[in-house]
């Protein structure tokens, strides 16, 4: 079995997590969030178009369908409906 780091993931170290952050907070991105942070949010548009989802519930759907996985995609905070998040 692979024990390396997923593809995803390899992507995800190209994100300069700083500059993000200094974003977030120079707009206070993460003023009313309760568990849904931005960084949460941008990992699963990411996701969403690495893998080619066309719609919101599709991507919430394929989301849910492998939410035990969420947290080795960085996917920290718990997953609403897309539909109260837009």
């Amino acid at each position: 079995m692979y024990t390396g780091k997923t593809v995803f993931s390899q992507l995800m170290d190209f994100l300069p997590l700083y500059e993000f952050r200094r974003c977030v907070k120079r707009y206070d991105g993460n003023r009313h969030v309760k568990s849904f942070s931005c960084l949460d949010q941008l990992h699963c548009m990411m996701f969403a178009q690495l893998s080619y989802r066309e719609s919101l519930r599709n991507i919430e759907s394929c989301l849910r369908a492998m939410q035990n996985k969420l947290y080795h995609r960085d996917i920290k905070g718990t997953l609403l409906s897309f539909a109260v998040l837009v």
